[in-house]
């Protein structure tokens, strides 16, 4: 199986069950290899995002101690690219997550990201491949 980044949007939705997406999401992780591969722009975003359920921001860290998810490191040598990235792509208004990810995809050779985002991460390119492969596919 291939190695899956995952976004914002879907850490999310798999721990609230209120989102729209809730369900979507949770029925595309059987298809994915564990562990989900992100990075911490990613769980800052989404504790954010949770912040109103203590309970969900603790099993988003959680996770990463049972293997469904773990964190690709960000040296500060590397901030250099990634503002390079949101530079490339200021007219879609990019967040330091999703930089951060498109750097990490262009860095570890993944091609496949776990995203709602669906505009921006077809603009997106990873350095070494033309497209994403964006799950889950929208219904």
């Amino acid at each position: 199986m291939r190695r899956v980044l995952v976004d914002t949007g879907p850490l999310v939705a798999i721990l609230s069950r209120e989102d729209t997406h809730h369900q979507q999401c949770v029925e595309a992780l059987p298809e994915l290899a564990a562990p989900l591969l992100s990075c911490w722009p990613v769980i800052t975003e989404a504790a954010w995002l949770l912040r109103s359920s203590p309970r969900a921001v603790q099993q988003l860290l959680s996770s990463m101690h049972v293997g469904f998810l773990a964190l690709l490191p960000l040296a500060s040598a590397e901030a250099k690219a990634i503002a390079a990235l949101m530079k490339r792509y200021e007219s879609i208004r990019p967040q330091l997550a999703d930089a951060a990810l498109v750097y990490l995809a262009g860095r570890e050779k993944i091609d496949t990201i776990f995203t709602l985002d669906r505009r921006d991460f077809s603009i997106y390119r990873p350095s070494h491949k033309r497209s994403f492969r964006i799950i889950p596919e929208m219904q």
